[in-house]
């Protein structure tokens, strides 16, 4: 049995970090209906671009929110289930009557998590934007990517999934075990801003010590420090250099055929010519050369994999880090006691009124 089985949520599908959070949910056993506007409602044909994976664990139910009979059904849906998960814009859900206070007017127990951008409240509540946007705002945008160059996006992984989605799942579990011992619900309102701007704490603490510069590339964990970043090899490809402490920085100047003397650590002034000494190095062989030099160090060299590749390394197959059902995916995370959580399959799709049954 997964830890969440018997928990029920309702979601709203939707893009992005909505779609994740159920997905996650899901793969820890509750059981999630997700509801869908369907092709003929004009939902946009994004919206389906998770397919097997990113809608694992969970039927489609399709519904018209604009329809009174259908909308009744929602509401009845929304009497039976532990949570709620939506991702709309403000307003929205309000002007559908299905915002927190009819909600809770139908069940007092419900946890409604509402996922936006920019939140809830606030000047920018209403506006437009993505993930990029998002973390540009919350200052976390700013400490990424090359110091001559624009930040690069990061993928959506910042702002979409750990900002919102991860912070949304971990929100609506607070209110579902306090409304255990409450009988009353809770809105959760996750913003990707918020999230985004959490996930920064490390670096608002280093710079209260002065020991964080606002220039990037400059600092211990952004690439200024020449044991901290990644490096071209002679094929192309890459390896990430993790040797932040002093013994595996000694590891990493030994595979490096370096002397100590000639590479003080700590020394800011040289990390520039250290950068391009071992740089050369680096340049001077195949990555994966480099990945069995260093494959029983503790220097913390890895290869940089693509998502291929990291399907089929070692560690990744011999934890069962990736799956294939119908296609190659990650697998459920975290996992309790030894293995990862089995994938549970996209089911067939229900209709409300077999949704409904289903959780009388």
């Amino acid at each position: 049995m997964k830890p969440l089985s018997g928990l029920r949520i309702l979601e709203f599908d939707g893009l992005g970090p909505v779609t994740f959070a159920g997905m996650v949910l899901a793969d820890l056993g509750a059981e999630v209906l997700r509801l869908t506007r369907g092709a003929s409602a004009g939902a946009p044909a994004f919206s389906e671009v998770g397919g097997a994976i990113l809608h694992r664990g969970r039927p489609a139910v399709e519904a018209d929110l604009k329809d009174t009979a259908d909308l009744e059904r929602v509401r009845g849906l929304v009497a039976s289930a532990d949570a709620l998960i939506e991702g709309f814009r403000p307003g929205v859900m309000e002007r559908l009557g299905l915002g927190p206070e009819p909600c809770a007017a139908l069940n007092p127990r419900l946890v409604y998590g509402r996922i936006t951008g920019w939140g809830q409240t606030g000047p920018m509540a209403r506006q437009v934007g993505h993930d990029l946007n998002y973390i540009a705002l919350s200052g976390a945008l700013s400490m990424m990517g090359e110091p001559d160059r624009p930040p690069p996006p990061p993928l959506n992984v910042v702002g979409d999934y750990g900002g919102g989605a991860m912070l949304l799942a971990v929100g609506v579990l607070a209110g579902l075990l306090e409304a255990k011992t409450t009988g009353r619900g809770r809105v959760v309102d996750a913003a990707m801003t918020d999230g985004s701007a959490l996930l920064t704490s490390l670096f608002h603490a280093l710079a209260a010590k002065g020991l964080w510069s606002d220039a990037r590339g400059a600092n211990l964990l952004d690439g200024g420090a020449p044991f901290y970043r990644c490096y071209a090899c002679r094929d192309g490809r890459f390896v990430a250099v993790g040797a932040l402490e002093p013994r595996f920085y000694a590891a990493l100047l030994e595979g490096l055929g370096i002397p100590a003397a000639e590479a003080p650590q700590h020394d800011g002034g040289r990390w520039p010519a250290l950068h391009a000494r071992f740089a050369a190095e680096f340049a001077a062989r195949d990555r994966d050369d480099w990945a069995a030099r260093f494959a029983d160090s503790d220097a913390c060299v890895t290869p940089v994999l693509t998502l291929p590749e990291a399907t089929a390394h070692p560690h990744n197959a011999a934890r069962g880090t990736f799956v294939e059902q119908g296609v190659i995916q990650p697998a459920p995370a975290p996992r309790f006691g030894g293995e990862p959580p089995a994938v549970t399959p996209q089911p067939p799709a229900l209709s409300l009124d077999e949704a409904i049954a289903g959780w009388r």
